[in-house]
């Protein structure tokens, strides 16, 4: 646009970087300088910025993820960290970006989606995009016994475990064959970072990550992180106690040997969603959490 500088994929670049720090941190109150110094800001994020006078004013960043969707392989884009200095909204630099994005990528992906705040369901359709309702599941779950030896919790604030959560989870297979994602590990420790790092576990004996959260008679799973083929029954006994009645799963579960049941999701953002060519994009699924950008 006339005016202003277009730049994309400048993460290395340290003033520009600091810049679009600086209005994440305004706009969203987040900062991704830690997660870029500890080398977890990967190739596959991509922002696309305008710039006024050496600073980022504007700004639409792409991931690029693979997924694995009912057993088949597909590509993928989301669309994250949307925003705009205050001092230059309503000037259509979002929109032009997003144009910019499209024209970027077209014909490569097989679906790109987004997650949006209440206040902006309107901009996206502009562009393709498409509301779909996401579902959570859930399941009763009362254990029979509980072991909780051979359980490490770990640091998200700390180098050593960052680095072996890091490296555990280039390996990992999907958190579903139903709806899962691959080589999304940068957005994980993303996760693993700012959000919960108070709350990652390693199970010894199962080889798994397990991120979880356990408040009185419920307990939350934002992910498993695992190699191999999991029981799922191992683990919940494992991080289960004598009061555990309900879980949920923050992802598609697809375990088998399991009852659950699903609910439509009302989170505080509503997934868009604008498929490539004839691909269809599945119905009644959550996308994974650690993976949501």
């Amino acid at each position: 646009m006339n005016g202003f500088t277009y730049r994309k994929d400048y993460k290395d670049d340290e003033n520009l970087r600091k810049s679009f720090n600086e209005l994440a941190a305004m706009v969203f109150g987040i900062n991704f300088e830690d997660w870029y110094q500890k080398g977890f800001w990967s190739n596959r994020y991509i922002p696309f910025s305008y710039i006024d006078g050496g600073k980022v004013v504007a700004n639409v960043s792409v991931n690029v993820l693979d997924f694995v969707i009912n057993g088949e392989k597909k590509r993928a884009l989301q669309i994250g960290t949307v925003m705009t200095h205050h001092d230059y909204r309503n000037r259509g630099l979002s929109g032009s970006l997003m144009n910019k994005v499209l024209e970027e990528y077209q014909n490569y992906y097989d679906f790109m989606y987004l997650f949006a705040n209440p206040s902006v369901l309107d901009f996206y359709p502009k562009f393709g995009f498409k509301r779909v309702d996401e579902y959570q599941y859930s399941m009763e779950f009362l254990p029979g016994h509980t072991d909780s030896s051979g359980i490490r919790k770990l640091n998200g604030k700390k180098t050593e475990d960052l680095d072996f959560i890091y490296q555990f989870a280039k390996e990992r297979m999907p958190v579903s064959k139903i709806f899962g994602t691959e080589n999304a590990q940068g957005i994980l420790m993303f996760y693993c970072l700012y959000v919960f790092y108070h709350d990652i576990y390693y199970l010894e004996q199962e080889d798994v990550i397990v991120i979880y959260k356990k408040e009185e008679e419920q307990i939350d799973i934002f992910d498993i992180i695992s190699k191999k083929e999991i029981h799922i029954e191992e683990v919940l006994t494992k991080i289960s106690d004598v009061d555990t009645k309900k879980v949920v799963f923050h992802y598609t579960p697809d375990y088998i040997g399991i009852e659950t049941k699903r609910d439509i999701y009302n989170g505080d953002e509503v997934l868009f969603v604008r498929t490539g060519g004839d691909d269809l994009f599945p119905l009644q699924i959550k996308h994974p959490i650690t993976s949501q950008a």
